[in-house]
């Protein structure tokens, strides 16, 4: 298959894998007259995702935000309510508890970069002991690996609290043979143009509560009643993903596996390049474990850089790989150093600041072609070179 547009001189750390089988399905969609949100590739796809992800229900929304915000609604989260999440992520997972109204208590991770069971649990007592219970736990899965949810589901059962699972990163992940999305009451998924499947802009909300998913729908069309004229009981969103933008995500939903292949390969070749050299470790494992049974989906494949050991920081490779006009980026800021959220209660052991201060995301897209791959590695080698000389 063959990508539409061929790729420019900038080398991204996750473009969009696009080809001529999703331009046909857009054109195909478009056609067909449901150019308006909602329509019959919205319903298809909808069942597709429900059926790889080892749900009973799927509702798509105009973006992972948007499933964030429903989800916790949905669950009954409401102004003065306690979230705990994980301070290890990108700032739409804490945005979407304070859309609600709700107070996010962030809980460090453990060296997985997931949040760490002992914090999480430390975290639920000390609400409970305040009598202001959490009401939902929300764990992430970063950089496409699956957090410990069976831990995490027994705690927040434990404290009566309901999971909600940030699964935006880890589409085609596994855990003890499971989808990263099937874990939680709910999970969301992400398909933004940055991730591994991507439909440009959209995220889905999937369940095995049929309740939960007709109320999230419900809410995603501006609570409409079922009258034939405008009647409103809620506050409602305009949240509902294009019947366009599904036709897309229908063909990225097939070829996830072939997409996830190819970045695993990308990451088999970080770790031949960074193999025995002191200070520098790549984050995340190459190809599963337990015979498979979990495994990344390999999405943004990152090292971590001890500058006292390796001669070098992370930001010294990040600018080597600027000046050559390739993108990579510091891992996730934690949530609890963020200036807008620096007021939330945290549960911290050091991991996370020490994760941003020493992680870097390498080109990881599975759109990249050899010649640019070998490009990244040639700049790569190349500073190698010099520091081991100096």
């Amino acid at each position: 298959m063959t990508a539409l547009t061929p790729p420019s001189e900038r080398i991204c750390l996750s473009a969009p894998d696009v080809t001529e089988a999703e331009e046909v399905a857009l054109v195909c969609a478009l056609r067909s007259g449901w150019v308006a949100p909602l329509g019959p590739e919205v319903d298809a796809f909808e069942v597709e995702l429900a059926d790889r992800f080892d749900r009973a229900h799927c509702v798509t929304l105009s973006s992972g935000t948007a499933a964030l915000h429903l989800g916790l609604l949905g669950l009954g989260v409401k102004r003065g309510d306690v979230v705990v999440t994980s301070t290890m992520t990108f700032a739409a997972t804490v945005n979407a508890i304070t859309y609600t109204g709700a107070e996010a208590v962030l809980v460090d991770c453990d060296e997985s970069g997931n949040m760490d069971p002992d914090l999480l649990e430390e975290a639920l007592q000390s609400c409970a002991a305040e009598g202001r219970p959490a009401k939902v736990v929300l764990p992430v899965d970063l950089l496409g690996k699956a957090a410990d949810h069976d831990r995490i589901r027994a705690l927040a059962s434990a404290f009566g609290a309901s999971v909600l699972s940030d699964a935006a990163e880890s589409a085609g992940a596994v855990r003890g043979g499971r989808p990263s999305a099937a874990f939680g009451d709910a999970a969301v998924l992400s398909f933004n143009g940055n991730k591994i499947m991507t439909t440009s802009g959209g995220g889905a909300l999937l369940t095995d509560d049929g309740v939960l998913a007709e109320r999230v729908r419900y809410l995603a069309t501006q609570a409409r009643q079922p009258v034939v004229h405008y009647e409103h009981t809620d506050i409602g969103y305009n949240y509902r993903l294009s019947n366009l933008l599904a036709a897309i995500g229908r063909v990225q939903l097939q070829r996830l596996d072939e997409m996830m292949d190819k970045r695993r390969q990308h990451r088999l070749r970080y770790i031949e390049q960074f193999q025995g050299l002191p200070g520098v470790t790549v984050f995340g494992e190459p190809s599963g474990v337990n015979g498979g049974s979990t495994r990344d989906n390999w999405w943004l494949t990152s090292i971590l850089v001890d500058p006292k050991r390796a001669g070098f920081s992370r930001e010294d490779l990040r600018l080597s790989l600027a000046a050559h006009d390739i993108e990579a980026r510091p891992l996730w800021k934690p949530m609890h150093l963020q200036p807008v959220f620096m007021t939330a209660r945290a549960f911290v052991n050091g991991t996370s600041e020490r994760l941003f201060q020493t992680g870097l995301a390498l080109p990881s897209g599975s759109v990249l072609g050899q010649a640019q791959i070998d490009r990244v590695h040639g700049v790569m080698a190349d500073f190698l070179q010099g520091h081991c000389a100096a």
